[in-house]
């Protein structure tokens, strides 16, 4: 991570946090969940991995240096002859014929270990690569690979931010349900109130009383399931910013109030151009690419220089009596290797055509997932204008049953028939509500709405 981006990330969650006045802000939960959360630290991990592959692979531009000792101690193994009698002697007998006297005798031919009884060389070597397409090519596929890994921790990161924002609207909508069932119980409270005056006054019968309470007991089995969804939310929110489970979640005024929604060509526009996982999968192609150059060049040789410099000799000696220096150029060529090339050239070939199939598809999925999202959220907004005109009429039914059963003009059936329709009017509402911004948070994600280049790492 570079140190601007990260002094950017601590400025941007600073800010955040102190716009929030008292408590925190949902901006700053999502400071702390991209900073905290494990799984986009393991992408990021992947994506550190991969800039050290892709500098292994530079490093093969650059000469190899290496320092090699060696001292050995040798006996017996094979002898050399040298013929020094077979070649001398019968020079030296013709010398003895002329001059009459044996000035010359016979010599022996001469024997020499193969194997010298100790030995020492140290060198420094020096290998650089001239001409190697492998080497340029891989350093060109593990770069795509590296802006492969990047852009998908970079998709992570924007899938994140839509959790976080899915789950903290999900906790907000348990705890605005339990609050509904509060108010509900209220009412009910009151109601078994009033059944039993009523009952006390032989205005109704005791099987009036006991089904009021038999719905506060089924309100009670209501707020037990919501009190468990309301903490399971709670503890998946935490979990996604690497929290105690039992962290507190302060819910943000902000958020009150509706997003205005974008026009569909600009949702379009932003999501084919800013997409991460176009991003990656065009890195992909680009590897495909060149691997197929890279196999297309195999049929190329490959260049490499050699230097030696050293001392040899039977002690260790380093002066310039036994210094050497040796250069050599080393070509290799491969010719022939059974049509494994042109399999190979045939493999990436295929490989490359996958690729941008998959590309292709993958744009296609992001423009229709676009306009999906974009319909799904109008509705949504729909939704809640409708499930609004409902509560209101509910709130209306009920007031007047409400009164003409404290006056003894309506039955309790109908007293609770208007009680439900109230509660799950509001109920649809509050729920139409909170859906609407997690449709428009996964819309974020899908357009590219949330300005991700501020968190990123």
């Amino acid at each position: 991570m570079k140190l601007a981006k990260l002094i950017l990330i601590l400025v941007f969650c600073g800010l955040t946090g102190k716009l929030a006045g008292q408590g925190e802000s949902l901006e700053s939960y999502i400071c702390a969940g991209l900073k905290n959360n494990l799984a986009l630290k393991q992408k990021e991990v992947n994506y550190q991995k991969s800039l050290q592959v892709l500098k292994q692979s530079k490093s093969l531009f650059y000469p190899d240096i290496s320092l090699n000792m060696r001292y050995s101690a040798a006996e017996g193994g094979r002898l050399i002859e040298f013929p020094v009698g077979i070649m001398l002697n019968p020079v030296y007998q013709t010398l003895n014929r002329l001059q009459g006297e044996v000035h010359f005798p016979d010599i022996e031919n001469m024997n020499f270990a193969f194997y010298r009884p100790t030995e020492h060389e140290t060198k420094i070597r020096l290998v650089q690569p001239i001409l190697d397409p492998k080497i340029y090519y891989n350093t060109r596929i593990n770069r795509e690979m590296s802006n492969a890994m990047k852009a998908d921790a970079e998709a992570y990161q924007r899938q994140l931010v839509a959790e976080i924002k899915t789950s903290y609207f999900n906790y907000r909508k348990t705890l605005r349900l339990l609050q509904l069932l509060d108010k509900t119980r209220e009412l009910l409270m009151e109601n078994i109130r009033v059944n039993e005056k009523l009952y006390e006054n032989n205005k109704v019968t005791i099987d009036n009383v006991y089904r009021s309470r038999a719905e506060l007991s089924k309100l009670d089995q209501q707020t037990a399931e919501a009190r468990k969804n309301n903490q399971v939310a709670r503890a998946y929110f935490n979990f996604l910013l690497n929290r105690p489970f039992e962290s507190e979640i302060v819910s943000d005024a902000a958020y009150d109030s509706m997003p205005e929604l974008l026009a569909l060509g600009d949702l379009t526009m932003r999501a084919v151009g800013n997409r991460e996982e176009l991003e990656m999968l065009r890195s992909y192609s680009r590897v495909a690419d060149n691997y197929l150059s890279m196999n297309q060049m195999d049929r190329m040789p490959s260049l490499y220089a050699a230097v030696d410099y050293g001392f040899q000799g039977r002690n260790y000696e380093f002066n310039m009596r036994y210094d050497y220096l040796f250069a050599s150029l080393v070509l290799r060529w491969d010719i022939f290797h059974g049509f494994q090339k042109k399999a190979k050239i045939g493999e990436a070939r295929m490989e490359r055509e996958l690729r941008n199939a998959q590309l292709e598809e993958t744009e296609k999925q992001i423009r229709l997932q676009t306009l999906d999202a974009h319909y799904d959220l109008l509705a949504s907004r729909e939704s809640i204008r409708a499930a609004g005109e409902e509560l209101l009429s509910a709130k209306n039914v009920y007031r007047v049953v409400n009164r003409k059963f404290r006056e003894g003009q309506a039955s309790l059936i109908e007293f609770i028939d208007a009680r439900t329709s109230m509660t799950q009017a509001e109920e649809r509402l509050i729920i139409s509500r909170f859906d609407y911004h997690i449709k428009y948070a996964e819309l974020e994600r899908i357009a590219c709405i949330y300005p991700l280049e501020e968190q990123s790492y």
